[in-house]
């Protein structure tokens, strides 16, 4: 891959989520291409490289504070965080029977025994959380609902139709008339807003916390 700052480097592997940000922006050429290596044709025909891509950024920004950068290639662990969403999306597309649209259910949606699908708020925060900061279900959607109600209404749709729906980022670009490349980047930088949102809860954090004490 082409040659990076050794200083950004370091600040990736110091823990700086906004030096990851940047070099994954400039490492998107080759992240891509690796990305596009590591999928299968019959996946790559129900999902682009690029919504991987987003995918890897969004985990990788989840992750960067439970994970030890210090020994560790950052490219290397990108294209491994890229494998795991590639697998994901293959087991989401092949591994089980779609969820009929019966199912759908809206940003709104409680969770409990009329939805079974659990809501977005569920996905986005098992999405948005590592295994060892997981809360119950419950508290994790309350927390993910609150921080929702903060997103402007379209940023909260194109997470419905991205996280709820499973559609490429082209298909969500013509459904709100904007470009590719917006709703990209208002899909990553509105998970990113929810993160941060989340990181200056208290009370989600100190269920964190306990899970963690708990999990030790």
């Amino acid at each position: 891959m082409a040659e990076t700052d050794p200083a950004l480097v370091e600040q990736v592997k110091a823990g700086s989520r906004d030096a990851l940000a940047e070099f994954i922006a400039q490492s998107e050429r080759q992240l891509t291409a690796y990305i596009e290596r590591m999928m299968s044709d019959s996946l790559r025909r129900k999902v682009e490289p690029g919504d991987i891509l987003q995918e890897v950024t969004v985990s990788a920004l989840s992750a960067l504070d439970s994970v030890d950068l210090t020994r560790q290639n950052p490219f290397g662990w990108l294209c491994q965080q890229a494998e795991r969403r590639i697998i994901d999306a293959h087991r989401h597309h092949f591994g089980a029977q779609k969820r009929s649209a019966s199912r759908e259910v809206p940003l709104q949606a409680r969770s409990g025994a009329d939805d079974p699908g659990g809501g977005i708020a569920d996905l986005l925060a098992a999405s948005l959380t590592t295994p060892s900061a997981a809360v119950s279900r419950q508290q994790k959607e309350f927390h993910m609902l609150e921080a929702l109600s903060a997103l402007p209404e379209e940023s909260r749709e194109a997470l419905r139709m991205r996280y709820m729906e499973h559609l490429p980022s082209k298909e969500i670009a013509q459904r709100l008339g904007k470009t590719d490349g917006a709703v990209r980047v208002m899909v990553t930088r509105s998970l990113q807003k929810l993160q941060d949102i989340l990181a200056q809860n208290s009370d989600f954090q100190t269920l964190v916390a306990q899970q963690r004490k708990k999990e030790a």
